[in-house]
């Protein structure tokens, strides 16, 4: 992303520790459509040039009221096979850094797909999960059908795959879809304070934490690996030093 750069479906705002991403297309309930996904492509690559934390929310008291039917009544064998919504997914869940989605209101079909892809979940009061495709003759193919179980287990994902459930805030939190729910005026706030406090914890540390926890079958040898490139480098060092004076203080004051 550069200072020229201009979206049409997203308003962003670049930090230096992080980039907030809010979807915005207010007369479609921020239904994902093809520009939007070309655009969170290119927020995506400037992710992976330039790793950041990563929050993504709705506008208007809606995450996303899941992709555009109108779109998706168009498209035929050649487009499903394309995984348009798909590869934008999976690409978020490998950016380097943690993402965070702040969801209030309606994340439905492709928007809650969009969630599910994000490494963290924190809701408003009146947020709603559900993948509604079945009904439209589709199935949830742009993650939820492995991404759900996974996150919920397989009961609950049935339920909202199968028998059309919606996950209001307090199901999302009681089956851990959702790390907490708060008021939908303190939603922005909260979230901000999460990634405050990933963004004191050392971001070398973070992003190989994430490829570690994202490499199903690699371990014991991945975690080593990890944990081998982070012993000899400068910030382990330099935080682990800090850490000893502060516990070196404090008993000497006792």
């Amino acid at each position: 992303m550069s200072a020229g750069d201009t979206y049409q479906t997203l308003i962003v705002e670049e930090r230096e520790d992080r980039v907030v991403v809010t979807l915005h297309r207010p007369g479609a309930r921020n239904a994902i459509n093809a520009l939007m996904v070309e655009e969170l492509h290119q927020v995506c690559a400037a992710l992976e040039d330039h790793p950041r934390l990563l929050l993504l929310t709705g506008h208007g008291g809606v995450f996303a009221g899941g992709a555009d039917i109108a779109e998706l009544l168009e498209r035929g064998r050649e487009e499903a096979l394309q995984g348009i919504n798909s590869r934008l997914f999976e690409r978020i869940r490998r950016l380097p850094m943690p993402t965070v989605a702040a969801v209030d209101g309606w994340a439905l079909g492709g928007g809650a797909e969009l969630t599910y892809a994000c490494d963290i979940r924190i809701a408003g009061p009146d947020a709603v999960f559900g993948n509604p495709e079945p009904g439209l003759g589709i199935l949830a193919a742009a993650g939820a059908c492995w991404r759900l179980p996974e996150l919920v287990g397989e009961s609950i994902a049935k339920q909202v795959l199968l028998a059309g459930r919606n996950l209001d805030a307090s199901a999302a939190l009681a089956c851990g879809l959702v790390i907490d729910v708060v008021a939908a005026h303190d939603l922005l706030t909260e979230a901000h304070a999460l990634l405050d406090r990933m963004a004191r914890s050392s971001a070398i540390a973070l992003r190989l934490t994430k490829l570690v926890v994202g490499s199903p079958g690699a371990h014991p040898l991945a975690d080593d690996l990890a944990q081998a490139v982070l012993f000899e480098g400068q910030d382990k060092r330099d935080r682990m030093t800090r850490f000893l004076e502060r516990k070196g203080d404090r008993l000497d004051r006792l």
